[in-house]
């Protein structure tokens, strides 16, 4: 019994510390970006490039870096999925065009994982209520609510699906009692098929091909919109005729 509340108190005073240095880190990056111009003109340049929506425009953003190009990919990866929910194929589809089609799916699939596992610990470490500021109340719930239907599957099947964030289900899983390892081979497992995918295709585009893919995916990608938005809405309204009949 004893022994067992050395162990809580240790497994605390851990989780404590590592709360403190996230929050240390994270105001030395709000502080560096006022304080430092080249390091703000950089964080402006990355939400720039993603807001374009433009994989060759990440392409050159990533190029100029030349030899540590990969390094750079790596780290905006991570920042990606830590900023969800920024569009990640982006990347996908730049390091297939730099450096070849299974180079750029080994360097996105390892990267993906890193910033997959920084989002679990993250969300693990720090708890619902910062995890919620970062992502969405709603995006959290739905995520939850897929996580109960789905048990132990929910973290293979939602990779293979890609209009599920991948960033929110790394957030939200890190929220509940799964191990890391458990999580972590499910993510490598439904993320690489995917993975392949993107990289097969990113490398293909070129001239005219690159804008109809690019169409295609904003249609995709308003479709899911449309869908989310008309299931929150049919929610809304099951659960104000529930408070109705309640009544």
């Amino acid at each position: 019994m004893e022994e067992k509340k050395h162990k809580n108190c240790a497994e605390k005073r851990s989780k404590l510390l590592w709360k403190m240095t996230i929050i240390l880190l994270l105001l030395l990056a709000i502080g560096a970006y006022f304080v430092s111009p080249a390091y703000k003109k950089m964080i402006d340049d990355i939400f720039a490039t993603f807001a374009t929506g433009d994989f060759t425009v990440m392409r050159e953003f990533v190029a100029r870096y030349g030899k540590q190009a990969a390094a750079v990919s790596f780290f905006l990866m991570i920042f990606q999925s830590i900023a969800a929910p920024l569009p990640a194929f982006l990347i996908t589809f730049a390091n297939a065009s730099l450096f070849g089609w299974w180079q750029g799916a080994i360097l996105s699939w390892s990267s993906a994982m890193a910033g997959a596992a920084v989002c679990f610990y993250i969300a693990r470490i720090m708890g619902r209520d910062v995890v919620e500021k970062i992502t969405s109340k709603r995006g959290l719930k739905s995520v939850d609510v897929f996580f109960a239907r789905h048990g132990k599957q929910s973290i293979v099947i939602a990779r293979l699906l890609p209009f599920i964030s991948f960033d929110f289900v790394s957030y939200a899983a890190g929220l509940t009692s799964m191990g890391f390892w458990g999580f972590f081979i499910a993510t490598g497992i439904g993320q690489m098929p995917a993975t392949i995918i993107y990289s097969y295709v990113g490398g293909m585009l070129t001239g005219g091909a690159k804008y109809v893919v690019m169409g295609l995916l904003l249609f995709f990608s308003l479709s899911i919109l449309i869908v989310m938005m008309r299931q929150l809405y049919n929610e809304y309204q099951t659960k104000k005729v529930t408070n109705v009949s309640s009544k």
